[in-house]
């Protein structure tokens, strides 16, 4: 097991501000180097150092979507596998939103959920850094989504909801995202996330870190960076032992005050050390699981081509 060690790095903590952090991991899952810290005033895990903007914008303009999926143009599975996802997260939220409201996705990725919520008669739309699935986006989904940064947009309060999927663990400053999303909304306006949850691992240790995913977060961080930048938790969907965090959070007035549970360093310790190999992959509830997902991707390489053909000539102009 990997032990963690002190930290020499000259950062702060974007959620809390501290600057003691323990060193839990030099490589990332392809064992290239990639140190990783535990923030130990509240159990923020994040790159150490954290990557400049420039750094990361070139990233994402180059190399993302060849070194994070093997790809640089969507294939029929991974559309297929996105647009039901979008489904799943309309279903999943619509009760809980306005009827027919505003909704915009920060990092939309294809487009398949902003298409999702247009056409289950949401005024939707969304912004997507990355330039590789614009043509699909575009000229196959004619899906509302535009190629600016998040920090070029005006802060006019005008949409109902504000939809980050996977997209949060992947900001060089967290807190200034959410922070920039707020000024998007109008006052009581949602905020709906999900992320990978650290606190219920989602891979082995060899294979949790990623140069894309500068921060992991348990359910209480991601409450906690939240609160920072003035939302608060209205429901959660997922439970702490779930792979994944899915939680709808509301603009609030005054941000509320924080107190950090000096305990949540060390049960994102343990829970990021709770498995070996064996123990993680013989689990039942994983083996479970794998024969599920196993199942789903035979459906997917059976289903794709014909899923996708169907799809796009639902869209076709």
């Amino acid at each position: 097991m990997t032990q963690a060690v002190p930290s020499t790095v000259d950062q702060s903590c974007d959620l809390c501000g501290g600057s003691n952090f323990e060193t839990i991991s030099e490589f990332d899952r392809h064992h290239k180097p990639l140190k990783t810290g535990l923030c130990q005033g509240c159990g923020l895990l994040m790159h150490l150092p954290i990557p400049s903007e420039a750094e990361i914008s070139a990233y994402y303009a180059n190399d993302y979507r060849h070194d994070y999926h093997g790809e640089n143009k969507p294939s029929v599975r991974r559309i297929m596998r996105a647009w039901n996802n979008g489904q799943r997260i309309v279903a999943q939220i619509k009760d809980h939103i306005p009827v027919n409201c505003q909704v915009f996705e920060v990092g939309a990725g294809i487009g398949c959920t902003v298409k999702s919520f247009e056409t289950s008669g949401f005024n939707a739309s969304g912004i997507e850094p990355n330039t590789d699935f614009n043509n699909y986006t575009h000229d196959i989904l004619h899906a509302n989504v535009e190629n600016i940064n998040l920090y070029d947009l005006a802060a006019n309060h005008s949409r109902d909801v504000v939809l980050l999927i996977h997209v949060i663990e992947h900001f060089v400053s967290p807190k200034r995202a959410l922070k920039q999303m707020r000024g998007l909304l109008k006052d009581d306006a949602l905020l709906y996330i999900e992320c990978p949850n650290i606190g219920a691992p989602f891979a082995t240790f060899d294979r949790m870190f990623h140069f894309a995913h500068i921060y992991n977060f348990t359910h209480n961080t991601l409450v906690s960076m939240a609160q920072s930048a003035g939302f608060e938790a209205v429901k959660t969907f997922t439970d702490a032992a779930n792979p994944d965090i899915q939680i709808l959070f509301k603009k609030v007035a005054i941000p509320p005050h924080l107190d950090f549970d000096a305990q949540e360093a060390a049960r994102s310790y343990g829970a990021i050390f709770r498995y070996n190999w064996f123990s993680y992959n013989l689990r039942v509830d994983y083996l479970l699981r794998r024969i599920i997902k196993l199942s789903a991707y035979a459906k997917e390489y059976a289903q794709a081509t014909r899923f996708v053909k169907t799809l796009e000539e639902k869209f076709k102009a």
